[in-house]
């Protein structure tokens, strides 16, 4: 009998599952994952004989308690009300993990584990990322119903009447990019830079272990039913080495997976899939793979686009994308622009899920294909789709399927907690809705307020500001210019959560409860924790050590000329990492502010070290590019 990958929610069920452990005898333990606020997924084994001994707890009751020391619930679950029970989900599919490193001796099959998506409780109120997601998908499909039924004379835009629609449903996908490199062997980031900006490597032929790789992947992902849809080089990466024994070395190249659409919260469950399959898929063809939003400076970084649509469900079994305009051509129908207005107008709350750490504020840089405006592109013409990759927001669509029609946002990354952002952006989205629905706003009047210019004063999107362009905005506009068109983009973590302590723009989140302030102010909490450590811990310390191996050469050809730039450079050093009676260097200064919680200073002085660090480098590369002797 061949592996079993799939356990769909018609089989979990106590019948089915007993029959299925008692066929497939190399699936020996079953896991719960649930999702902390960062985006961490549990995982523990637990044998299956413990399992089916306890089975109808597991299923329809508190299955595991953990404590509040494995999971990220800051101001929920506390050092003195640590307890968190586990409460296995049965609306998803189930999938089976395999140990292709550990061969069952009875099945001669590599050993399996259930992985059970589940919900975190702390006093018996649901807390985890998933949760969030499944009661932001009720609560769009309850509002989008009552806006309906309360405004009949909207749906007649669709041709269809109340009575004839059955469900309405959050559609979802995501593209995952990654970088894959040989263990311990890095290129140079000149050599990467250049190659990047001459487009070398983008969807070239992948070759060696990385085609092997990439190729098991997507076999793979077939198998779990993901239905992938290609794999490809993205834009980073160089040219890998051939050894005198014919193996491929210095691999370092840029990678893009993509698979089939599904509802939100299977889309985020198998996302949490996909990144482990491919981890272990590249390591076990001696690559390591990682999914950091910008693992290397001045070349691009990793995204996560989220791809979102609305689906009508009628009685008659027949399937409606409600972002489609099918009364006549047209960019959007009225329930697509309200929802990419909800999104880009409330974005600055949505930002701090987006991007909640160092790396993640790094990747967004002007140049890297990465974007940094609030604006959304809609096409030169209506005929014919066009796609800005320069802008936040993009519009999908394809001439001849109305279902394609649906959003690309730009902004995550592979470490985006993509439950929490899906969540923000259905919120917002029904915020949107609601205005054009309730004003019984025209396809026209819709396009003209999304269209407006700064200054222009329109009855829902903000007056100083513009929020679509179908130019490229990195080259059509100065830095000034899209500051003040599109506002200033943060560019830390505390710049970034910044906009949680405007009310007026959190009210959007939690009007309904769906976000509740609690879970805000733990987030916010978990955030600057990982910022904070992640800065004294990993960046500081990196910093150091790249300063450290800036040396001074004493070859024969040193010069008055080359005296001077080190000087330079030394001096440069010495500000941002060495004491002394009369001054504190910015590395200390940096410290002494996490230690007071000063996370202000912190912000304005990582900028400074940012900016510092990377003249150092700059002015090492040239001093280096002038000595003979190196």
């Amino acid at each position: 009998m061949s592996l079993l990958f799939v356990i769909p929610t018609n089989k979990q069920n106590k019948e089915e599952l007993l029959k299925i452990l008692q066929q497939h005898k190399e699936i020996r333990f079953v896991s719960l994952v649930g999702i902390d606020f960062l985006g961490n997924d549990t995982d523990e084994k637990i044998p299956v004989k413990n399992f089916i001994e306890d089975i109808e707890t597991f299923l329809h009751g508190t299955a595991v308690q953990t404590d509040g020391s494995s999971v990220i619930l800051p101001g929920i679950a506390t050092l003195n009300n640590a307890k968190v029970d586990m409460k296995v989900d049965l609306t998803c599919n189930w999938y089976v993990d395999y140990n292709y490193d550990y061969i069952d001796e009875e099945t001669n099959k590599p050993v399996g584990t259930i992985r059970m998506p589940c919900h975190l409780y702390h006093e018996d109120v649901a807390v985890d990322s998933r949760y969030i997601l499944k009661n932001s998908v009720d609560h769009f499909r309850a509002s989008m119903m009552k806006l309906f039924e309360e405004n009949p004379q909207f749906l007649t835009n669709f041709d269809i009447n109340y009575d004839e629609i059955e469900d309405v449903s959050i559609t979802a996908a995501t593209e995952l990019e990654f970088w894959v490199n040989t263990p311990n062997e890095l290129a140079e980031i000149e050599e990467l830079s250049t190659s990047q900006v001459l487009k070398e490597q983008y969807w070239k032929r992948t070759k060696g272990p990385v085609r092997t790789a990439l190729e098991k992947s997507l076999d793979l992902l077939a198998k779990y039913g993901l239905e992938p849809e290609m794999g490809h080089k993205e834009v980073g990466g160089v040219k890998a080495k051939l050894s005198e024994s014919g193996v491929l070395t210095h691999i370092m190249e840029q990678l893009e997976v993509d698979w089939k659409f599904s509802t939100a919260l299977q889309t985020c469950d198998n996302e949490l899939l996909v990144r482990g399959l491919i981890k272990e898929t590249f390591r076990k063809n001696g690559l390591e793979v990682t999914f950091q939003a910008k693992p290397i400076e001045e070349v691009a970084g990793n995204g996560e686009h989220l791809h979102v649509g609305v689906t009508l469900k009628l009685k008659n079994g027949k399937m409606m994308n409600l972002f489609h305009s099918y009364a006549e051509k047209d960019f959007l129908s009225e329930v697509g622009y309200g929802a990419i207005m909800g999104v880009l107008k409330n974005y600055e709350v949505i930002n701090p899920f987006v991007s909640s750490n160092y790396d993640a504020l790094q990747r967004l840089k002007p140049g890297f294909e990465a974007p940094v405006c609030i604006v959304t592109s809609l096409g030169f013409t209506k005929d014919v789709p066009s796609r800005n990759r320069t802008i936040l927001v993009g519009l999908v669509r394809d001439a001849i399927n109305p279902m394609a029609t649906r959003f690309e946002l730009r902004s995550p990354n592979p470490n985006t907690n993509i439950y929490l952002v899906l969540s923000s952006v259905i919120i917002s989205m029904v915020d949107g809705i609601s205005y054009v629905v309730t004003n019984n706003k025209s396809r026209e009047e819709l396009l003209a307020e999304l269209s407006k210019k700064p200054g222009e004063k329109t009855s829902y999107l903000e007056e100083g500001r513009c929020y679509r362009s179908e130019e490229d905005v990195f080259e059509f506009y100065t830095e000034e210019e899209r500051e003040e068109y599109f506002g200033k983009a943060p560019s830390t973590v505390y710049e970034n959560l910044l906009a949680f302590d405007d009310e007026s723009r959190v009210h959007v989140l939690t009007k309904d409860g769906v976000i509740t302030n609690k879970v805000i102010k733990g987030y916010k909490e978990a955030v600057l924790e990982r910022w904070t450590t992640e800065l004294e811990h990993r960046i500081l310390p990196n910093y150091s050590n790249e300063i450290r191996n800036i040396r001074r050469s004493n070859g024969d050809d040193f010069m008055e000329y080359d005296l001077e730039k080190w000087s330079e450079i030394n001096k440069l050093r010495e500000k941002l990492m060495k004491d002394n009676y009369v001054s504190r260097s910015l590395f200390t200064q940096m410290r002494e502010a996490i230690n007071d919680k000063n996370y202000k200073e912190l912000s304005e002085l990582q900028l400074i070290v940012d900016e510092d660090m990377r003249i150092l480098r700059r002015l090492y590369m040239n001093y280096r590019r002038n000595l003979m002797d190196i």
